[in-house]
């Protein structure tokens, strides 16, 4: 159980703010089209389709990821694949709009 809370994202709150002002990055796995349509500020974008074709753009596995989506859904599935590609930060954001609020 405590391996499905993990993935998920559930468990003791995160404080995002503080990741990013650590060095976490914010990554948007949503579609290019949704990313141009409004996105975080200095997010970058690999839709969640490409996202194991693409990990040399995330060539440092001990840096902390922020996934986020627009619901949650593909953050959570991003969270996943990057944790099977030894990926050991990765911390899912959940909708965009909402992570946005926490990190102002």
């Amino acid at each position: 159980m405590s391996f499905l809370r993990r993935i998920l994202g559930l468990g003791a709150p995160v404080d995002y703010k503080k990741l990013i002002s650590e060095g976490a990055i914010i990554l948007d796995v949503r579609t290019k089209d949704e990313f141009q349509s409004g996105h975080i500020k200095n997010s970058f974008n690999i839709p969640v389709s490409s996202l194991a074709n693409n990990l040399n753009k995330l060539r440092d596995k001990d840096m902390p990821i922020i996934t986020c989506c627009a619901s949650g859904m593909r953050s959570s599935r991003a969270k996943s694949i990057l944790i099977a590609k030894g990926y050991h930060k990765v911390y899912n954001g959940g909708g965009w709009t909402s992570l946005n609020q926490k990190i102002e």
